[in-house]
């Protein structure tokens, strides 16, 4: 009978281990069917995805913000610095920048310490004939209601946008007033890329602040030499400091401004042939005495006007070293307005040694980056000029 006994309590122990390896077997079936590898492409990305999605103990961000994640992740792990995501309000207003213009309502924008937004309207401007007053502060851009917390980027984005377009503004004018509603219809704005002033330490000299290399800035930079030469200058300086750069053919434009022949850059792209930027005919400004001041900011295309002058013994620098961003970044808009910025391209200036992209642009008169930011550096380009 104990025999029997022990068979029994054998065979149950048996049934109960099978039962316990297909128990298990098929709780790791159902975890790999709930948690699997999906078909295609990046499918640890999508069985990451999955997993937080239905074990998250917090509600997870809205999905345009995760993919956002996951593309900085993807193009952090790419390794190159100036592949970038632009998010879209930063986008919008990097093509307005580009481009020189946009739909506008004239009006500078300010944020006070408390991060309240006033408006002071341009002579002239819509802002200004819709009846906007200097330091009216403003509350709400159509249905973007203002707070502390709202980016400068996102309200500069909400006043601008399609020429002839109206958009309605809340404004306050005083805390004992109800606040206004005023509709305001969007003309075209200049976003200049230079100003210009003669220099106060001799009104000889010229000095041209070039802030961005945009689309518009050769034809600026032009009518600003015009305008400082009508005024009595006769020598020019031409401020690339903390420029950052911009569009590589519009630095190649304004590089022929100054250059009698040769050639400015050569560029390539992958899987493409070397192309080569040459002067075609002599610049209207060949003989115009020259200085150009540049320092640790100063990059990209604006290092293509610094460089190709000074290849070409056109100019002389004067300030530190240059970033040395010698590559070509081509703008991909996504789906929800943001884009990304690859790098496809490098450029050089043939003969110049060493490249570029090592050192940046070397000085012909240097001085420290923190004395490029002083009144130190102009005092040393009129000197140089004038002397």
């Amino acid at each position: 009978m104990d025999q029997l006994e022990n068979r029994k309590h054998v065979a149950i122990f048996i049934l109960l281990q099978i039962a316990l390896i297909a128990t298990s077997f098929y709780g790791g079936f159902l975890f790999h069917k709930r948690f699997g590898y999906p078909a295609g492409e990046f499918p640890l990305l999508k069985q990451a995805y999955t997993i937080l999605k239905e074990n998250a103990l917090d509600e997870l961000p809205e999905e345009n913000l995760l993919e956002h994640g996951m593309i900085r992740g993807m193009l952090q792990a790419y390794g190159d610095p100036h592949t970038v995501l632009i998010e879209p309000v930063q986008h919008e207003l990097q093509v307005h920048q580009f481009e020189g213009k946009f739909g506008g309502i004239g009006a500078r924008v300010e944020l006070d310490l408390r991060n309240q937004v006033f408006l002071f309207p341009f002579p002239g401007s819509p802002a200004e004939k819709a009846g906007i007053r200097d330091g009216d502060r403003l509350i709400a851009v159509d249905d973007l209601q203002i707070t502390p917390e709202t980016g400068i980027d996102e309200i500069l984005a909400a006043i601008r946008g399609p020429i002839g377009r109206t958009v309605t503004l809340q404004i306050r004018r005083s805390p004992r007033q109800d606040d206004l509603t005023v509709r305001v219809r969007r003309e075209e704005i200049t976003l200049p890329s230079v100003t210009a002033n003669l220099a106060p330490q001799d009104e000889r000299v010229g000095v041209i602040h070039v802030n961005l290399i945009a689309t518009t800035t050769a034809a600026e930079i032009e009518r600003e030499i015009d305008d400082l030469q009508q005024r009595g200058a006769t020598h020019f300086v031409i401020d690339l400091r903390d420029n950052a750069g911009g569009l590589v053919e519009a630095g190649v434009d304004i590089a022929r401004l100054f250059l009698e022949k040769g050639v400015i850059i050569s560029q390539k792209y992958r899987g493409e042939t070397v192309k080569t930027f040459n002067v075609a005919s002599p610049g209207k400004y060949t003989d115009l005495p020259l200085a150009l001041l540049v320092n640790s900011g100063t990059a990209s295309a604006a290092e293509i006007v610094a460089g190709a002058l000074k290849q070409h013994q056109r100019a002389v620098l004067i300030g530190s070293h240059t970033y040395g961003k010698d590559t070509i970044q081509l703008v991909f808009d996504l789906q929800d307005q943001s884009s990304i910025h690859v790098t496809a391209a490098r450029w050089w200036i043939p003969g110049f040694d060493p490249p570029l992209g090592e050192t940046g642009l070397i000085p012909d008169i240097s001085l420290s980056d923190e004395n490029t930011r002083t009144p130190l550096i102009m005092e040393t380009a009129v000197g140089y000029l004038l002397n």
